[in-house]
């Protein structure tokens, strides 16, 4: 137990919700119904890419929220060479919502690591994504309750990397920034954004991407031991 830290936060997706099975199982359900034809693979090996590079845009105020939402259905279809109106996007991108969060696959050593911090330290969420889902992944995958604070960019009034959420998420935790530390998959909004604001970081590296020997790293949820 690293006894100078006192707050420790959780980004979401990618972090500890696996957004991208979660993704998959969804998007295999509408497309059975509705648009059987389209090869689910084939789809989300677009799509991954393609939301990835929407939900950048959209965190430095380049898009908006219902842009991201066309944009990555959009151009996804478009890659996989799929003709489809705005009119079944429009629908296909609400059921995509609606139903999502009826998945709620983890991250493997999700709940052990949780178990493991929680009653050491004071743990909170800071998310980019959208409010109400966010707040529907949390409570239908079980992990509400290990949370004292979830701050969302809408509350926040910014998204990470910029400072403001970091500085939201303190005030609302009662946390001071060096007895804090954030951990999340984005090396970029998570980790370099957290740095920014003061805050010590954890790169939640599952594809082992290379990075600065400086920044501290885990492969798996449950190497978090190493730190904390």
């Amino acid at each position: 137990m690293n006894l100078d830290i006192k707050d420790v936060f959780f980004d979401l997706d990618h972090t500890l919700w696996d957004f991208d099975k979660n993704s998959k199982i969804t998007f295999e359900t509408i497309f059975s119904r509705n648009h059987p034809e389209v090869q689910i693979e084939d789809f989300i090996k677009q799509y991954l890419p393609i939301n990835q590079s929407c939900w950048k845009l959209y965190q430095y105020d380049k898009i908006t929220h219902q842009q991201l939402r066309y944009d990555r259905l959009k151009l996804s279809f478009d890659a996989i060479g799929y003709s489809i109106s705005d009119n079944d996007i429009e629908l296909i991108s609400q059921e995509y919502i609606d139903l999502l969060t009826d998945n709620n696959h983890l991250f493997d050593g999700a709940y052990e690591i949780l178990d493991y911090l929680n009653g050491k330290y004071k743990l909170h969420v800071i998310t980019n994504g959208f409010a109400h889902v966010q707040q529907k992944k949390l409570k239908n995958a079980n992990l509400i309750n290990y949370f004292s604070t979830i701050t969302n960019s809408e509350m926040a009034g910014g998204k990470k990397p910029n400072p403001i959420i970091f500085e939201y998420a303190l005030n609302l935790a009662k946390a001071k920034k060096e007895s804090s530390i954030m951990i999340g998959d984005s090396i970029e909004a998570d980790v370099f954004g957290a740095l920014d604001a003061g805050i010590d970081a954890i790169y939640f590296n599952e594809n082992k991407e290379a990075v600065n020997s400086n920044i501290k790293q885990v492969n798996h949820l449950l190497e978090l031991k190493k730190y904390l």
